[in-house]
């Protein structure tokens, strides 16, 4: 009885390779693109599920786990477990959910062959990729073929999908066979015919998968690894495109690795899976986090915005975003006197944005309450208009306050509290105590902190970072932070990642 509407859901591996505990989902698209750096196992994943299901016929390859895992005198594979969940219908009878399991205790690896579940599984790995010029130049001397256009309804298709992939208007298609046997294809394109021989490597690839897909029976997996080698990003993501659309078609499981971040960009459409080892397990994220793209690309995003008015204010959200295991993640900005925090903040929102995750903070000794803030916001984001007070709004949100006592100034209430500490065992720490008890008196409160570092001979900087370390250690610190401390962690679930 035939098997139908099959579909993979899950992938769980205990131990294959350098993969450990791993589960990986394929809901809720029918295209997943598994990201990672070098070495993580995204290829082993592909080599795996090739290997779970027996072919749905006799024309369609036969995969098995030692095509993929030939036994070494470094590995015989043994120990290696994992397992699929999957759904089929055979004739009106639907099995949802089954658990199938695989492994390698002694010998041979089981279930045997035969009794594993049946699917169409068309598998593509890196050496497909291989330019047709590149094989056939070993054989010496002139290549003769003969040339034969086609035309059919698929192949009307291919042409028009790859020419959307690729910018370049394909009229035609042929096949092309040479005197020893062998068939390959050829195109036509601006009015020049030529064949696969002549084709560039990401041309004859974009070729190749759109035949075997729009070849590829209902509820087939097609698993490619490195989809995005020899093509450049907007093939790709054209590609994908059109991978997508005809896998929603035909109820087609597509799952292919990547190294390409831009593919992020089509996470509407295919699902986006982050491969991850810590060491003692392999992690899958399912959502696109700063890590997971410096891990690819080496950059570090920083999604999060905090804005302040100097460089003491800076040192103080740099602590905080420290104690929350976030520095690396958040970006903190300058705007000076206090007033402009009015001025960026309207800019910003008039210019679209919407500064979900940005604060603008103030150092809490002006403008201190918030019906002084909306005034001051009013005041530059004019209008009595929906938008206008929409936007007021929103503003007045975004700006929060350090906790300074009335009447009084950061550098002045850091002094106080400064002075009011303990000696520890921190000699360096307490040198700074004694030195700020030294000072009693200044003509302009914003220099308490500045005669500390000049005193001690510190750069401004060095100076800024021990000083709000030590006062960190004051039972006022949580309260004086309590403001910029709660929005940066109410921020935590947009940076990290959760398996």
């Amino acid at each position: 009885m035939n098997i139908s509407q099959q579909r993979l859901h899950q992938l769980e591996i205990l131990k294959i390779k350098n993969i450990r505990e791993l589960c990986i989902s394929f809901e809720t698209k029918n295209v997943t693109a598994i990201l990672g750096p070098n070495g993580y196992g995204k290829s082993t994943i592909l080599h795996v599920l090739a290997c779970c299901f027996q072919p749905a016929n006799e024309t369609e390859e036969d995969y098995k786990f030692s095509n993929f895992f030939p036994p070494h005198p470094d590995n015989l594979w043994q120990g290696s477990q994992l397992k699929i969940v999957h759904t089929y219908r055979q004739g009106t009878q639907e099995s949802p959910n089954v658990e199938t399991s695989y492994g390698k205790s002694s010998d041979r690896w089981k279930p045997i062959y035969a009794r594993r579940p049946t699917r169409s599984v068309l598998y593509f790995g890196v050496d497909n990729c291989v330019p047709l010029i590149e094989a056939e130049k070993r054989n010496n001397g002139k290549i003769e073929y003969s040339t034969n256009e086609v035309s059919n309804k698929i192949i009307n298709t291919i042409l028009e999908k790859a020419s959307f992939c690729l910018n370049r208007k394909y009229t035609a298609y042929t096949t092309n066979d040479t005197v020893r046997g062998k068939r390959f294809i050829g195109v036509e394109a601006d009015g020049i015919r030529y064949s696969a021989l002549s084709m560039s490597a990401g041309e004859q690839k974009i070729f190749f998968l759109l035949d075997k897909i729009f070849r590829a029976e209902k509820y087939s997996l097609i698993l490619i690894d490195e989809l995005d080698l020899l093509l450049h990003d907007s093939a790709m993501n054209n590609l994908m495109k059109v991978v997508a659309e005809r896998a929603e078609e035909k109820n087609i499981q597509v799952v292919f690795t990547t190294h390409r971040e831009s593919v992020i960009e089509l996470s509407d459409l295919i699902n986006i899976r982050h491969i991850y080892s810590s060491g003692e397990k392999t992690l899958c994220f399912n959502e696109t986090k700063p890590d997971a793209i410096h891990r690819l690309t080496g950059k570090q995003l920083k999604l999060i915005e905090v804005f302040v008015e100097d460089d003491l204010a800076m040192t103080i959200v740099k602590k905080v975003t420290g104690e929350l295991g976030m520095s690396r993640h958040v970006s903190i900005q300058s705007f000076g006197a206090a007033i402009n925090c009015f001025t960026l903040l309207a800019g910003l929102l008039l210019r679209g944005e919407d500064c979900e995750n940005s604060i603008f903070l103030l150092d809490g000794d002006v403008h201190r309450t918030k019906e002084e803030q909306k005034k001051n916001l009013k005041n530059v984001l004019t209008g009595t208009d929906e938008k206008a007070k929409l936007l007021q709004e929103v503003g007045c949100e975004k700006i929060k306050s350090l906790k300074l006592p009335a009447n009084t100034n950061p550098e002045k209430y850091i002094h106080s509290l400064i002075i009011n500490l303990n000696n520890t065992d921190n000699q360096e720490y307490n040198e700074i105590i004694q030195v700020a008890k030294d000072i009693n008196s200044v003509d302009d409160a914003h220099k308490y902190v500045n005669l500390i570092i000049e005193r001690l001979g510190w750069e401004r900087s060095v100076g800024l970072s021990k000083i709000i370390d030590l006062i960190s250690s004051s039972n006022e610190w949580i309260d004086y932070v309590a403001d910029v401390k709660d929005w940066l962690e109410s921020k935590k679930v947009v940076v990290e990642e959760t398996v």
